[in-house]
C-alpha cells in the first residue's frame, strides 16, 4: 500500500540564489517531485556559478529560467507568468544579498522580480518561503537580522537556518536546512492550521522495565504512530511536547521531545506537564507491570532448569491519572488500545474504565513496526473507522477529528 504523495497537485517555483548550498537544491528538487509536486526552477546569475542549468533541468523535467528577458514567454513577462499558477515560491538557498533585495524591494533580476510581482491578495495568494544559507558572521550581522525581520514582516516564511559545519570551515548558524527538512517544512506549510495556538502532549513508543542490568520487559511498539501524531499536530499549528520511550526515530521538526525509559519515568514526566496542555494523546504502549525489584547483577542460569521467581508490581496508569486531574488542569484525553482480539469490544470497555472521551483502537500485532495502520475511533456516539493508510495520513485524519471534538480551553 503506497502513501498518497503529500505534495500531489502542488506547483512550486524553486528559486536558487548564489551560494555553495545550491548543491542541496538538486536533492531538494528530487524530494519535491517524489512528493508529487511539479517544480519550476529559477536561478540567479550568482547561482549559475555553483550549479548548472542542465542539472536542474534534468531533475525538474522543466526548462530553467535565468533571465527576466527570456523570449520563451509570448508576452516576455516570465516575472508575471511564473507565479500565477504557482502554489508557492521557495527560495533555497536564499543568500544574504538576496534577502537584502527582498527587504528593500529591489528587483535587479528575474528571481527577485517574480518575488515582488507574485500575487498577494487573499483570493490569489502565492506565498513566499525562504531558506537562508550563509556564513555564520553574515547571518549574525545586524543588517542581515534587520533584513530577515523585514522580510518576515512583509509576509515571507523563513525556514531555518540550521547550525553546523559551513563550507568556509567555520561552525555556527547559517547552514541551509537539508533537502528532506525543507520538503517536510513545505508539506507542513500546506496543512490546515486546525490546532493553531493549542498545546498538545503526546506519548509514544514502548517502555522498558528492567529485570537486571542486562535484561528487561518490553513490547514490539516502534513508536511510529505516536511520532506521526506528534508531527501531524505540529503541522496543524500546535505546540507539541513528545514524551518518548526507547525508540530510534528522529524528532519531528518543531516538536519538543523528552526521552524516558520505564513506565514510572514516563508517568513522572507526563503528570507535571499535563495541566499545561489542552490535549493529551496517550499513544505509548506502556507496560502494565514491572519487576518489584531490579537485580543488582545479571541473573544466571544455575543448571536446575528452574527460572528465577520474579515478583511483579503494577505500573501507574498514566492515562487514567491524567484523566482524573481536576477540571481546569485536565487536558482532553485520547487513549490508544492496541488489542490482539475483539478490538472494538475491548476499546469500548477501556474508554469507560479510563473515563476519557476518545479511544483509538487497532490490532496491535498487525501494526507494530509497520508503516501502515487501520484505526477505529471509539467515542460516546459510537465508532468511526479510519481505513488502512500510511501512519502519517492516519495521524493527520486523527488530528482533524481531535480538532473538531476537543473544546478550546478558556
Amino acid at each position: 500500500m503506497s502513501a498518497t504523495p503529500a505534495l500531489l497537485g502542488k506547483h512550486i517555483v524553486l528559486g536558487l540564489s548564489g551560494g555553495v548550498a545550491c548543491y542541496k537544491a538538486a536533492e531538494l528538487t528530487r524530494e519535491l517531485t517524489k512528493a508529487g509536486a511539479t517544480v519550476q526552477v529559477v536561478m540567479t546569475e550568482a547561482a549559475l556559478q555553483f550549479i548548472t542549468v542542465a542539472t536542474m533541468q534534468a531533475l525538474s523535467g522543466r526548462a530553467v529560467y535565468t533571465n527576466q528577458w527570456d523570449g520563451r514567454e509570448p508576452n516576455h513577462m516570465p516575472h508575471i507568468n511564473l507565479t500565477r499558477e504557482a502554489d508557492a515560491v521557495l527560495v533555497a538557498p536564499a543568500s544574504a544579498d538576496f534577502i537584502a533585495q527582498l527587504a528593500q524591494g529591489r528587483a535587479g533580476e528575474l528571481l527577485a522580480l517574480l518575488c515582488l510581482a507574485r500575487p498577494q491578495s487573499h483570493d490569489q495568494r502565492c506565498p513566499l518561503l525562504i531558506a537562508p544559507a550563509m556564513n555564520r558572521e553574515m547571518w549574525a550581522h545586524p543588517a542581515t537580522q534587520r533584513n530577515v525581520a523585514q522580510v518576515r514582516a512583509d509576509g515571507a516564511t523563513v525556514l531555518g537556518p540550521a547550525a553546523g559545519d559551513q563550507a568556509c570551515g567555520e561552525v555556527g548558524d547559517g547552514r541551509m536546512l537539508e533537502a528532506e527538512e525543507l520538503r517536510d517544512e513545505l508539506i507542513a506549510f500546506f496543512q490546515p492550521q486546525l490546532l493553531a495556538g493549542r498545546r498538545v502532549l503526546v506519548t509514544a513508543g514502548p517502555t522498558f522495565e528492567a529485570i537486571d542490568p542486562v535484561r528487561g520487559l518490553t513490547n514490539l511498539s516502534s513508536g511510529k504512530m505516536g511520532f506521526a501524531i506528534a508531527r501531524a499536530a505540529a503541522e496543524a499549528g500546535a505546540q507539541v511536547t513528545l514524551v518518548a520511550g526507547p525508540v530510534h526515530l528522529p524528532t519531528p521538526r518543531g516538536v519538543q521531545r523528552l526521552d524516558v525509559r520505564s513506565a514510572q519515568q514516563m508517568f513522572e514526566a507526563v503528570l507535571p506537564l499535563a495541566p499545561a496542555h489542552e490535549v493529551f494523546i496517550a499513544t505509548a504502549a506502556v507496560a502494565d507491570w514491572r519487576p518489584a525489584a531490579v537485580a543488582a547483577h545479571k541473573l544466571k542460569k544455575d543448571g536446575s532448569g528452574r527460572a528465577p521467581a520474579i515478583a511483579m508490581t503494577e505500573n501507574p496508569d498514566i492515562l487514567a491519572s491524567v484523566a482524573r486531574l481536576p477540571e481546569g488542569q485536565r487536558p482532553w484525553c485520547v487513549g490508544f488500545a492496541a488489542e490482539s482480539e475483539r478490538v472494538v469490544e475491548h476499546a469500548r470497555a477501556k474508554r469507560l474504565r479510563k473515563g476519557i472521551p476518545l479511544i483509538v483502537a487497532n490490532h496491535g500485532p498487525s501494526t507494530f513496526g509497520q508503516d501502515h495502520n487501520a484505526l477505529v475511533l471509539v467515542h460516546e456516539a459510537g465508532e468511526t473507522e479510519l481505513p488502512a493508510a500510511d501512519k502519517l495520513t492516519l495521524a493527520r485524519q486523527l488530528v482533524a477529528e481531535i480538532a473538531q471534538r476537543a473544546p478550546v480551553r478558556r
